[in-house]
């Protein structure tokens, strides 16, 4: 089994009086990861106890505020997962309840989408949890389990099938018949359940233009024109689509230089596997015609792994001008700049943009391709 990275910062954030919440996209691992938690802690001779939120018997005992029989139901343990919390209604007062009645009892929670489990804990639970993400499987854990050279063998494959731990290892056929089915029956679960949204076609829609876009600067207007709906329905499906983890968005760096482009966003998959079985084109890369989509949207997302992993903090950009230069991906730490231009091909020409180099006076400005990908992930 892969070791997660972020295993080692749950571990440090345990019995400190805190929940300790834990987001993912379905089928990123989530269950395998607590489970994993819950079993080491046993071994340490702490009493745990796993609650499936989704089974109707967890959602009938937990949907209360009484705070004797939340007691009841959570037992004598030391640890208690509730996986899936996001299907207990008031879920943010319930966890306060615990961890301000029992703060001797670990909760850790799970949640499949932030935008219900966050909107329903941001409040009650101010100061009382640590939350985390879970991505798929980056090129760090890839590495620390099998080695560079393997990693570095898998890179190419990474690009089409993606990173999802369910997929990783699978045979190229079978990896795309489970990306297939992620994409039609799991992708979308809590945005069809939880906001009642009836238009499935439309949502499909919209991630089919997302993903013909990746790397291009997105329009409202025109994503909406072409889907026959409202700007305002194009950015609530955009958002609920961020809060379920299958697409992010990097916004525009403008510091008023004149022609900048501003007020301007990319939107990026958080699995190129997802990705490509939306458009459904597993094509080898030497066949393809986005393999710099595809390849920019990688390095982006294996950088916010990267940086998860070491605890960085970075605000995050992308930079264009109206006549031309432009700039991959802006990373910005303690008032200093970093910029990278992402070209598959280490022969590729990079336009170094000049007037962006000699206004902002950046720390750096790499080129990150295929042969020297690992200075910027690893």
């Amino acid at each position: 089994m892969i070791v997660r990275s972020i295993k080692k910062q749950i571990d440090k954030a345990l019995y400190k009086g805190k929940v300790v919440i834990i987001y993912g996209a379905r089928r990123t691992g989530k269950t395998t990861l607590v489970k994993a938690i819950l079993k080491e802690q046993e071994q340490s001779g702490k009493k745990n106890y796993y609650i499936n939120c989704e089974l109707l018997d967890a959602k009938r005992s937990l949907e209360t505020t009484n705070e004797k029989l939340l007691k009841n139901y959570l037992g004598n343990n030391d640890i208690v997962v509730l996986d899936e919390a996001q299907n207990i209604e008031n879920i943010g007062l319930v966890l306060k309840i615990m961890v301000d009645t029992y703060p001797q009892i670990q909760i850790i929670a799970t949640g499949s989408s932030s935008f219900d489990l966050a909107g329903k804990i941001s409040e009650p639970l101010t100061g009382r949890n640590r939350a985390f993400i879970l991505y798929p499987f980056s090129v760090l854990e890839i590495q620390n389990n099998a080695g560079f050279h393997e990693t570095s063998a898998q890179l190419s494959r990474a690009l089409i099938y993606g990173m999802y731990p369910s997929v990783y290892s699978l045979p190229d056929q079978e990896a795309k018949l489970e990306l297939m089915e992620i994409a039609s029956s799991y992708l979308y679960k809590d945005i069809l359940t939880f906001e009642q949204i009836k238009n499935s076609k439309v949502l499909v829609e919209l991630l089919a233009l997302l993903a013909l876009q990746v790397g291009n600067e997105v329009s409202y207007t025109e994503i909406a024109q072409k889907l026959g709906v409202s700007n305002h329905t194009v950015k609530k499906y955009i958002d609920l689509l961020e809060k379920c983890f299958v697409v992010f968005s990097l916004r525009s760096f403008s510091r008023n230089l004149r022609n900048e482009i501003n007020k301007s966003q990319k939107i990026y998959f958080y699995d190129l596997g997802i990705r490509n079985a939306i458009i459904q084109n597993f094509n080898k890369l030497s066949l393809r015609t986005d393999l710099g989509a595809l390849w920019e949207n990688f390095c982006i997302i294996e950088r916010l792994k990267y940086n998860q992993d070491r605890e960085i903090f970075a605000n995050k950009y992308f930079w264009r001008m109206y006549s031309g230069p432009e700039i991959d991906y802006i990373e910005e730490r303690d008032g200093q700049l970093a910029c990278y231009e992402f070209k598959y091909s280490s022969g590729a020409r990079v336009k170094r943009p000049t007037l962006f180099l000699e206004k902002y006076k950046p720390k750096s400005f790499t080129a990150v391709n295929s042969d020297n990908w690992f200075e910027f992930m690893l």
